[in-house]
């Protein structure tokens, strides 16, 4: 009896012991559904709070945020409240009593609640942290190295020592989330050989995550932007996981990533329709400043003109309440599709003028740029913004920076330089890479043509200037010891400075790193010779040899490029031969995946140096291939689009007139015609010129025609008829030939035989 009683007893203790031994504020703190309730509970128990009270505390708030659209948060609020502080007094204090997942925590949610960088309370989680660094897990590691993303420390040693871990433990990261996180952190750091690393590791997680999470390749194509490399496997592998998740992604997301490929250049014809017909769906959906901006910016370059109208009309009624960056980024939208819409401009123009003291130098360079390509004439906008340019070129010592504001200085309206301006140039010239050297010249050149002065004084500003340029290039090209880096710097150099200065030494640097030539940079050094016209043999030769031992490497893509120069330039030996035919071999299987426009530029290139690969030809001039050529069309940028639909029209001539056994037809006539009419039918001086010439040898104007339209419409410089003895025959018949109003020789395939027919025999055209 006494033992049961006795059991009885220690039950009844262990019950109540268990029962008082409940974390009763964890509890409450699990329950609440609103901040105000996560305060009260602080609030009631601030002396009972321990440290996992403070992070639970503080990491609920967080959530109850984040569950919110952006628009509705109410951060501003929860950072004033007095039981706020409180948990951030008590988290400083506690800081020692946190574990490592528990400080990472706290720092993360603290930051995502607005607390400012310089608080004592985040450096101080900060500084726990870096002590800790070397034995945090990766998860933790990640999300730290976003916390100092927050305060802009990419660039800090701590950030380094983070790199430098990431490089020591890749391979044992084997969670996509944390392996991306990492990577844009580290974007700004990492070597060729670890960018290199992470991309093989990015591409094998791949493989091991939730087919429908789409942010992670995302923020696989993000790292790509921020080292400026197209991986084109990678970008091809996370571009067919937004496809396959286009009706899941949200309007923003899919405007992200058509900003991230326009960065890379990386054009997906199959993307792009479809984020256009996805995000014409939700336009309606985007009813505030904040996210139509978003969808102006990503939508209207690629839109037909009825749904540019649409936007635009949307854009007219919210302008008012456009953010400074919101308007402009609305502005160079409608820089890129050209746009001729005064109201819109004149109002996006007032929302910048008013709020020009806000922007930053790159931005007002954004501006100018923007502005003065869509031709927006304000002259007090002009001299304002003049003045802030000078302003901040003066102030600055970034070569980048410099020449940037440089080079938009000289879109505007031009009064005298000051010499304060060349002065500053000139002392950043030296430390100025290849392209900022090639900007510099051209704003150089454009001075000298706005400054009467100069034809005065050959010693100018400006010719010390030119000279200090062409010293630096060359030092800098006889200094350089990696073909990547002068590639990279080439990119985009071009100009009469750079041909008359640079080139040939640009060419002699070239070849004295030709053993660097590999598999990986031979498409950019094919199109740099193409682009420049400048036929190099011991570099082609290096090109084929390269490309042909390594074709398998390539990308079946790139041989557009290699094959370039070759084509282009006409180089035809033995080695090009056997180039040609590995391309040809390596791109054939993949035809189907190539982006429309890309193929007819492959297939052009082909037929100028007479190579029609019979499944190529027949892809292109496919009903199903011509109609998805037809929408992408529609999304590029017009040169683009015009240098496409003519290397169409010459490929279709080339293919009628070669090879008519593949039964293509000729189905550019109209087209032609357009082009003709759009032309200018005028011949130039020299043609008149040549063709006066002409007469008096063969014994007057009428025994030669300037600018004769053949069948398919080639056109012929100058043509006359001889007769069997090698004598001029007159242009006599007014029914042989049509003369347009700009007197060209129209001849129609219809009228070819009978025109052949009225040659006396022996005559020849």
């Amino acid at each position: 009896m006494f033992r049961v009683r006795y059991a009885s007893r220690c039950f009844k203790r262990l019950l109540h012991g268990s029962t008082v031994n409940k974390d009763q504020i964890l509890e409450r703190l699990q329950a609440c559904s609103v901040e105000d309730e996560v305060f009260d509970v602080v609030g009631n128990n601030k002396a009972k709070l321990t440290v996992n009270h403070v992070n639970h505390a503080v990491s609920l708030l967080w959530n109850l945020q984040k569950e919110r659209p952006e628009l509705l948060r109410t951060i501003g609020q929860t950072r004033i409240h007095p039981q706020f502080l409180t948990l951030r007094v008590l988290a400083e204090n506690k800081i020692s009593q946190m574990d490592d997942l528990m400080l990472v925590d706290i720092l993360y949610a603290f930051l995502r609640l607005k607390v400012e960088p310089h608080d004592s309370l985040v450096q101080h989680l900060v500084s726990e942290a870096w002590l800790r660094i070397d034995r945090l897990p990766m998860p933790c590691l990640s999300k730290f190295s976003v916390c100092l993303s927050d305060q802009l420390l990419q660039h800090s040693p701590l950030m380094g020592h983070i790199t430098s871990i990431l490089d020591q433990r890749l391979s044992s990261i084997e969670d996509a989330r944390v392996l991306t996180a990492l990577m844009i952190r580290v974007s700004s750091l990492v070597s060729p050989r670890l960018r290199d690393a992470l991309i093989d590791r990015a591409d094998l997680l791949l493989n091991t995550i939730d087919p429908l999470n789409y942010s992670i390749p995302r923020r696989m194509v993000q790292f790509l932007r921020n080292v400026k490399y197209v991986h084109r496997p990678l970008l091809e592998k996370c571009n067919e996981i937004f496809l396959r998740n286009m009706a899941r992604m949200d309007g923003e997301s899919i405007s992200m990533v058509l900003g991230l490929y326009q960065s890379l250049q990386f054009n997906n014809c199959d993307f792009k329709l479809a984020a256009k017909e996805k995000l014409t769906e939700l336009i309606d959906s985007f009813n505030d400043p904040f996210s139509f901006s978003k969808l102006f910016v990503a939508l209207a370059p690629i839109a037909g003109s009825e749904v540019r109208e649409r936007l635009e009309n949307t854009a007219l009624l919210l302008v008012d309440e456009f953010s400074p960056h919101q308007a402009l980024i609305v502005a160079e939208a409608m820089d890129e599709y050209q746009s001729r819409n005064l109201s819109l401009m004149n109002k996006i123009a007032a929302v910048i003028q008013k709020n020009l003291h806000v922007y930053k130098s790159v931005e007002v360079a954004r501006i100018t740029q923007a502005l003065s390509l869509l031709q927006y004439q304000n002259p007090e906008f002009c001299t304002t913004i003049r003045s802030i340019l000078v302003k901040f070129l003066l102030q600055s010592f970034y070569p980048y920076e410099v020449t940037m504001l440089t080079r938009v200085l000289t879109t505007l309206p031009c009064p005298r330089l000051d010499d304060s301006v060349v002065t500053r140039v000139n002392e950043v010239v030296a430390q100025c890479n290849l392209s900022e050297l090639n900007t510099i010249s051209l704003a150089v050149a454009k001075w000298v043509r706005n400054d009467s002065s100069y034809h005065h004084n050959t010693h100018s500003k400006y010719v010390r200037l030119l000279q200090t340029l062409s010293r630096c290039g060359r030092e800098r090209l006889q200094t350089s010891d990696q073909m990547d880096v002068v590639l990279e710097e080439l990119k985009h150099v071009s100009g009469e400075w750079f041909e008359e200065m640079l080139l040939e030494e640009v060419t002699l640097t070239l070849q004295r790193m030709i053993a660097q030539v590999n598999w990986t940079n031979v498409p950019d050094l094919a199109f740099y010779l193409t682009r420049i016209n400048n036929l190099c043999p011991p570099l082609m030769d290096k090109i084929a040899t390269v490309a042909i031992e390594n074709i398998d490497k390539i990308h079946h893509s790139a041989t557009y490029a290699t094959l370039l120069p070759f084509s282009i330039l006409n180089y035809d030996t033995v080695q090009a031969d056997e180039l040609y035919d590995v391309c040809i071999r390596r791109f054939t299987p993949h035809i189907r995946s190539f982006d429309p426009h890309l193929l007819v530029l492959l297939g052009y290139t082909l037929a100028v140096a007479e190579l029609f690969p019979e499944e190529l030809i027949k892809e292109i001039f496919s009903i199903d291939f011509l109609g998805k050529l037809d929408c992408q069309l529609e999304t590029l940028p017009d040169a683009l689009n015009m240098r496409t639909r003519q290397r169409l029209m010459e490929l279709n001539r080339a293919i009628c007139l070669e090879c008519p056994e593949f039964q293509v037809p000729w189905f550019h006539e109209r087209y032609c015609q357009q082009l003709q009419r759009k032309g200018d039918s005028f011949p130039s001086p020299m043609q008149q010129q040549i063709h006066k010439m002409l007469g008096e040898v063969l014994g007057g104007l009428n025994f030669v025609q300037v600018a004769v339209i053949t069948p398919y419409y080639y056109t012929l410089d100058f043509e006359c008829k001889l007769d069997k003895h090698s004598q001029p025959l007159p242009y006599t018949e007014p029914s042989t030939l049509r003369i347009s109003d700009g007197e060209k020789v129209l001849w129609s395939p219809a009228s070819l035989e009978s025109i052949r027919n009225e040659l006396p025999p022996g005559a020849q055209r």
